[in-house]
């Protein structure tokens, strides 16, 4: 099977668009990430997909004083150490 290469190289653009259109949708809806000090926040979106654990299971863990965490306009966050010293000491 042999393909004309005008059409071979038009079929290419059109791919490469498309790729392109899907890297600029990827990229603007990546969710900024926010930093206290210097240091990464993450929400509990965050945590819950890195962890593998539900909102409620993050509850948990901060009611007991396991994760520490830090409010800010009534949204939670957790400092990237805090989470990396949570994991060392209770998830290994």
């Amino acid at each position: 099977m042999f393909i004309e290469k005008e059409k071979f190289n038009a079929w290419m653009e059109r791919i490469m668009e498309r790729f392109d259109r899907l890297e600029n949708k990827i990229n603007k809806e990546e969710s900024p990430r926010y930093k206290l000090n210097g240091e990464l926040l993450f929400d509990n979106q965050d945590l819950c997909l890195m962890l593998k654990v539900s909102k409620r299971t993050l509850q948990r863990y901060r009611s007991a004083g396991k994760l520490p965490f830090k409010r800010i306009e009534q949204k939670t966050y957790y400092l990237e150490s805090d989470v990396h010293r949570f994991i060392r000491e209770y998830l290994q």
